[in-house]
């Protein structure tokens, strides 16, 4: 069986963060978008919901924290070059996003982080298929 993975993310205006992931070149899938939550096509199979805090509510009981001074979760995401990983990070700062550190390049993998414009942490990496870890 294929899995599908769906990340759900608080946003403080979803209008903003939609226009900030299509211009990384992500699509909206329309299907599973409303005025509350968008759904972001990262890939086969992985999604990030893009939620409101009130579409958020619906599911949660908990505290929603600020992600630019609490971190929850780290999302990495593989991609298939180091120059892909470069033009993600320059597209998210070119948008209103921020890089948190400068690149990693640890020979087995590189990344480099960056922060969309709710203070989400993203690390596109590219594994090295000629190194180990």
């Amino acid at each position: 069986m294929s899995r599908q993975i769906f990340l759900n993310l608080p946003v403080a205006d979803l209008s903003k963060a939609k226009a900030f992931y299509e211009a990384l070149g992500f699509s909206i899938n329309a299907g599973y978008t409303d005025d509350q939550a968008a759904c972001v096509v990262m890939g086969d199979g992985l999604h990030a919901m893009l939620h409101t805090h009130e579409s958020l509510r619906r599911f949660t009981t908990k505290d929603i924290c600020d992600p630019r001074s609490s971190v929850q979760v780290l999302m990495a995401i593989q991609v298939e070059s180091r120059a892909k990983v470069d033009r993600l990070a320059a597209a998210a700062v070119a948008n209103g996003g921020a890089t948190p550190r400068p690149s990693q390049d640890h020979g087995f993998v590189y990344y480099h982080a960056f922060e969309d414009l709710d203070g989400n942490t993203w690390e596109p990496m590219w594994l090295n298929p000629g190194a180990s870890a």
